[in-house]
């Protein structure tokens, strides 16, 4: 029987959100209980997509709903519609919540999509692959942090690139809508919510105060930049060649200086790894929520507050010349001064480290690349406001680490990967430190019979704390755990493939405003354990 669920919460929400952050509870029971008959192999239906991560949380009292688009897609032709702000919740939410329902059946790849309002890109999402019954499923995100772009009647565009045709059955048919909570949001959001125009000119007002860019950095597109993470350098004989290896920054820089640097989350999509029995149920880290990469440009207000279109760039470096399958859109969110009409400032500390990345290949009967980066930015500046001068420096530090093993032919194939991306933030006598931690360790092997089995590890890692003078004000730490093991029959018709496996979730996050603890394990698509432990 096919259960309808949501992406970020299983059924019974209402007992998991007594153990979300702040309103959490020791010893919450465990809801709903485990599905009791595993099938010996996947069969032609499984559960619908879940994952353990929280739901968004919403706020009590009254709310309007806004349908932003409902489309089917079929192949490259984007919904074009247009939204209309809500009536009778006025124009300052507390909250506002998108949310995206989607169906597909027969089947279908994994395909990238997105939502665009007024320019804006306010989701970035990929889908789960069907089952030949069919899937329901659905994302849910926070996107009060764009409250100012829907004050006002904007466009909106959506595409989910799809292909449709006698092998490729499965038809995208999506709903997405806006609930909007009337109040005040918990802390001031951004005034504005800014678009680059056609020339990657940004104008802010001039009045700024502080100005934030979020680029929704995706490698994907088909070609092996949809898993930049396993490419190799010349001469390693590997299907998957880029340049110097699989070294990655995603960089923003202003007026050709560069800006801010981040390390790109490795997301697999749900047909990653040659094996799909991975991810039919429980989806890879961030795999339907894509977070961006958020840059604090606040340093440079002093030269994009005077007036003139400035030129913000995002690049990726890494990437053979030429190469595309990189896509880099950008928001920018600014919060201004009221009580100025010109804030001033000025651009007093630049210091890039070295940039290193190399890939050393050793060749033999298993060939071995081993790879390491690594990257330094500080960045600082000040802002004369009609509260003062505020002083505010941005330090970022990655580096990366992997190695990955194949045989000839790639029958076994291996990677072992690590990222950090270590960014400190002072404002004034407010810091906030953030240690990011993202990991693949994975091998895939092709045997007899062309059984092909894939067994992977992935972790999503963070641990924030905010401190003012010598004082610790808040901390949280994220850590979101995701383990599969699946073999199938590759190169056979879907009946014959006689799949198995077994996978998990556990995502955690706790800190001084609560905590959150959820675990999901399933077994040939069907859900055997839910268990949470705040």
């Amino acid at each position: 029987m096919k259960r309808r669920i949501v992406m970020s919460m299983l059924a019974g929400a209402a007992l998991l959100a007594s153990t979300l952050l702040g309103t959490g509870s020791a010893g919450a029971a465990d809801a709903p209980a485990p599905e009791a008959d595993v099938p010996a192999e996947f069969g032609t239906d499984w559960h619908d997509p879940v994952t353990a991560a929280p739901p968004v949380r919403k706020p009590a009292g009254k709310s309007c709903e806004v349908t932003l688009a409902r489309a089917q897609f079929r192949d490259f032709t984007p919904y074009r519609g247009t939204y209309t702000p809500p009536e009778g919740c006025g124009d300052r939410w507390s909250k506002v919540v998108l949310r995206l329902d989607g169906k597909v059946k027969g089947r279908q790849y994994d395909r990238l999509g997105y939502v665009h309002v007024g320019g804006a890109e306010i989701l970035r999402t990929s889908t789960p692959q069907p089952s030949p019954d069919g899937i329901e499923w659905s994302v849910e995100k926070d996107v009060t942090r764009y409250s100012d772009t829907f004050r006002a009647s904007r466009d909106v565009e959506m595409l989910i690139g799809n292909v449709v045709d006698d092998t490729y059955t499965g038809v995208l048919d999506v709903k997405v809508t806006l609930t909007f909570y009337q109040g005040r949001p918990d802390a001031k959001g951004p005034d504005r919510v800014l678009t680059l125009d056609g020339d990657s000119a940004l104008t802010t007002p001039r009045n700024s105060e502080r100005i934030v860019a979020e680029v929704y950095a995706t490698g994907s597109g088909g070609g092996c930049e949809e898993y930049w993470y396993l490419t190799v350098p010349e001469p390693a004989p590997y299907s998957c060649k880029a340049g110097r290896g699989p070294y990655r920054q995603v960089q923003i820089s202003v007026d050709g200086r560069l800006a801010g640097i981040a390390a790109p989350f490795p997301t697999v999509w749900t047909g990653g790894w040659s094996n799909p029995f991975l991810w039919y149920v429980i989806p890879g880290p961030r795999a339907l929520d894509i977070k961006p990469i958020t840059y604090d440009l606040t340093p440079f207000a002093g030269i994009l507050n005077d007036g003139r279109p400035h030129r913000v760039e995002v690049s990726v470096v890494g990437v053979p010349e030429g190469q595309t399958g990189w896509s880099t859109p950008v928001n920018v969110l600014v919060w201004q001064d009221e009580q100025r009409e010109r804030v001033t400032g000025k651009l007093t500390v630049h210091r890039e480290g070295e940039l290193t990345d190399s890939s050393v290949y050793t060749p033999g009967s298993e060939h071995r690349v081993d790879s390491e980066g690594a990257h330094r930015l500080t960045v600082g500046g000040y802002v004369d406001t009609s509260h003062g001068r505020v002083g505010t420096t941005v330090s970022r530090s990655l580096a990366h680490a992997s190695t990955h093993r194949w045989t000839d032919g790639e029958t076994r194939d291996a990677l072992e990967a690590t990222w950090t991306d270590d960014e400190s933030v002072t404002v004034g006598g407010r810091a906030t430190r953030t240690h990011r931690t993202y990991t693949m360790d994975g091998t895939t092997i092709l045997g007899a019979g062309d059984r092909l089995r894939t067994v992977l590890d992935l972790g999503d890692r963070a641990l924030t704390v905010e401190t003012r003078g010598a004082r610790r004000t808040a901390w949280s730490r994220l850590d979101n755990a995701y383990t599969g093991d699946a073999t199938y029959t590759a190169n056979v018709p879907r009946d014959q493939r006689h799949a198995v496996g077994t996978t998990s979730e556990r995502y955690r996050l706790y800190g001084s405003h609560g905590c959150y603890d959820r675990t999901l394990t399933t077994m040939q698509g069907v859900v055997t354990g839910n268990r949470s432990r705040c």
